[in-house]
């Protein structure tokens, strides 16, 4: 009998707002994303074996940095 089981990380697209980018100086939209790692059993997902991180984007240079909850809700 096989058993397929593993991590998926997946990426979840929230809107963007227009900050000034901490990298290039620039100010253009900063595009905010939430990570999550899934344990999934034959391809599905079940539960989440790490908590969702959230990611800042720059658009303009790609820069991109980690952010507390705290941040990503004032965003």
């Amino acid at each position: 009998m096989f058993l397929i089981f593993g991590l998926r990380t997946k990426d979840h697209f929230h809107p963007s707002s227009v900050h000034p980018c901490e990298f290039c100086g620039v100010t253009a939209a900063q595009s905010l994303v939430e990570r999550t790692t899934k344990f999934s059993l034959f391809f599905i997902p079940l539960f989440p074996v790490r908590r969702s991180r959230w990611i800042r984007v720059c658009t303009h240079c790609g820069g991109s940095r980690e952010i507390s909850r705290r941040e990503a809700a004032g965003a």
